[in-house]
């Protein structure tokens, strides 16, 4: 993938921040730090178009004739499958 040359602009302790972050260890270099940056925020913005979805999949799903105890343990028996609850803690 090609790259693209930006220039910007930051403050005094913005800087000094990113410096900090390269100093410790954590980046090689500014770039590789901005890069991070957009990867986190490019998976920060996909999980809220996600969860917007679900939210709206939700709204349209209409009114459950379900139980709470019904949910709950529906959600319980789908943490227990993806491995989130182990199956002899309660939830």
């Amino acid at each position: 993938m090609p790259t693209v040359r930006k220039t910007i602009t930051l403050t005094g302790s913005q800087n000094e921040w990113v410096k900090s972050r390269i100093s410790e260890g954590d980046f090689t270099n500014d770039s590789e730090y901005f890069r991070d940056l957009i990867r986190r925020d490019q998976d920060r913005s996909a999980a809220l178009s996600q969860l917007r979805a679900a939210l709206i999949e939700g709204e349209n799903s209409g009114i459950s004739e379900r139980t709470l105890e019904d949910i709950r343990k529906t959600a319980k028996e789908r943490l227990k499958s993806d491995g989130y609850l182990q199956a002899d803690e309660k939830g």
